[in-house]
């Protein structure tokens, strides 16, 4: 039987990262996620199910007027698709230690297959006595591939943002304790 995991919100941050006049990188991340994780009992994470949501109005780069510009039809249109979501379909461990976590990713309104990179940080148990598993993830996408296509030329040659967006995910699962 599998146990299930939360995410912990005041431990996990659901970041990204993109270029920005081909010269610097902008950071942001989603205020407002969820996430959750069915692992078998032997706590085999090749064996896991997970999923994660976050609401894409909740989308924070520390900058209000560029919050208000991805929220827009340009890029994430959240009135049209408040969230973005992601299912893993199969997970494969490396000859690293590190695992691959292949899955459905739905963005604005499009679903595409991506492979995110996991580095598991450890299993213990937290303050409250209950199991708490780490993971730091990353990986990338071609934002073009789900319709966010906003973008404007710059003077000497280029674009203003970059087509592809990096994942920085820090998560910390909590195990569901059984009523």
């Amino acid at each position: 039987m599998a146990k299930k995991w939360n995410i912990d919100n005041a431990h996990s941050e659901i970041g990204f990262k993109v270029r920005h006049l081909m010269i610097s990188t902008v950071r942001g991340k989603f205020n407002s996620f969820e996430g959750e994780m069915y692992m078998p009992e032997d706590d085999d994470f090749a064996k896991a199910a997970i999923s994660f949501s976050a609401q894409t109005a909740s989308i924070n780069t520390s900058n209000e007027a560029r919050d208000k510009h991805l929220q827009s039809a340009d890029f994430f249109d959240t009135e049209k698709f408040p969230m973005l979501t992601f299912k893993s379909k199969n997970i494969v461990e490396n000859s690293t230690g590190e695992f691959t976590v292949i899955g459905d990713f739905t963005m604005h309104g499009e679903t595409k297959e991506i492979k995110l990179s996991a580095v598991l940080n450890g299993i213990t148990t937290g303050m409250d006595g209950v199991k708490v598993m780490s993971f730091d993830i990353s990986g990338s996408l071609n934002r073009k591939d789900f319709g966010l296509v906003w973008n404007a030329p710059i003077e000497k040659g280029g674009v203003a943002v970059s087509e592809e967006v990096k994942f920085d995910i820090i998560t910390e699962f909590k195990e569901e304790k059984e009523s």
